[in-house]
């Protein structure tokens, strides 16, 4: 494992009490509602707050014990942070603001490696301007840079994209997407958006009131009623994963292979072969006990009941295995009772809309 943290703080009536351990590869999202002690725990991480009490050791390296008396400066600790609002100095270039992590890093990176970072993130540009030439966007991929360039065992990530713009959120989550597929370094990534943690997060940590609800993979952790109060009971939506089968051009498509099944999707720009994942939004799928003819969807799956909760008094939430993915459905409590479902009952899921991530 590359982080491996217990953690016990408190102040005023919130408690903080939280073990996990973080895989030494991809990215894990730390999730949460407001004031659950997401920002807390990365500071404690970081080093910028100090817990009463626990561990932290990255990379088999003691960061932080009470019990071995052991706390180590954050600019010792070898951890790239980003902050929401990037946090540049204003007095300097974008270049000195790069420079300035990377002259606080031993062995230092190479010029070659100054010259990578910066072309992934598209902020040659850049170099000589101040921060206050930037937009929101520009500023943040500079702040990732600077933190890379710290060459650090793991990579903080604060809600980076909260104050952008659509637009903006999606050019650094694409940039993300880059550092993820080309860089071995961990990333801990804070936010309140499922719809990055479906895109970007292999692992999720769930955090309620100071404590961890839920640890498992991303598909799991999306898959889950007992979770959904936590996760977004309106706008659930499922991450699963399938590799593309064919580009038909002619139509406008791809085909993509889900287990055993075929989904059709707006074409793509990836090799045949690839893996992409889907997101599919519970209020999409629609449920039949035959397989529906003459209607306009082009996606229906044989799928079976595997449990169900009802989330209010007018809706019901189904989940359905589809061999050894799972996704939701969410029905009207009428159209459950009308069909006289049943859990482990096979069935039909027609889906509305997907979308890729």
């Amino acid at each position: 494992m590359s982080l491996d943290i217990a953690l016990h703080h408190a102040f005023g009536t919130f408690e903080l009490d939280l073990s996990f351990s973080q895989s030494d590869k991809g990215v894990t999202a730390l999730f949460g509602p407001s004031g659950a002690g997401k920002s807390l725990t990365i500071n404690m991480i970081a080093g910028l707050e100090t817990p009463l009490s626990g561990h932290i050791s990255l990379n088999n390296r003691v960061l932080f014990s009470t019990r071995d008396r052991i706390n180590i400066p954050s600019y010792k600790r070898r951890i790239g942070y980003v902050f929401q609002d990037a946090r540049l100095f204003p007095h300097k270039t974008i270049k000195q603001n790069l420079l300035f992590g990377a002259k606080r890093t031993f062995p230092r990176p190479s010029h070659t490696e100054i010259e990578d970072v910066i072309a992934m993130l598209d902020i040659e540009h850049l170099l000589d301007r101040f921060p206050s030439k930037l937009s929101g966007g520009e500023k943040q991929r500079v702040a990732i840079g600077r933190a890379l360039l710290r060459q650090p065992d793991l990579l903080l990530l604060d809600e980076p994209l909260s104050a952008l713009d659509h637009r903006r959120q999606h050019d650094i989550l694409c940039h993300l997407e880059t550092i993820k597929a080309d860089s071995k370094i961990p990333i801990l990534l804070v936010t309140h958006s499922m719809d990055e943690v479906s895109r970007l997060a292999d692992d999720v940590i769930l955090l309620k009131d100071g404590k961890l609800a839920a640890q498992g993979s991303v598909y799991d952790i999306t898959s889950r009623i007992d979770l959904l109060a936590l996760t977004g009971q309106f706008d659930a939506a499922s991450t699963l994963n399938g590799i593309v089968k064919a580009h038909l051009p002619a139509q406008g498509m791809s085909l993509i292979n889900l287990e055993g099944n075929k989904i059709y999707v707006p074409q793509l720009d990836k090799p045949l072969g690839s893996m992409v994942r889907i997101r599919i939004k519970s209020r999409d799928v629609m449920l039949s006990k035959n397989s529906p003819t003459d209607i306009s969807a082009n996606n229906i799956l044989p799928v079976t009941i595997q449990d169900h909760k009802q989330s209010d008094q007018m809706h019901v939430d189904v989940q359905l295995r589809l061999n050894r993915q799972i996704f939701l459905s969410q029905i009207t409590t009428k159209s459950w009772d009308r069909l006289n479902l049943q859990e482990g009952m096979s069935l039909y899921a027609v889906l509305k809309s997907v979308q890729l991530l």
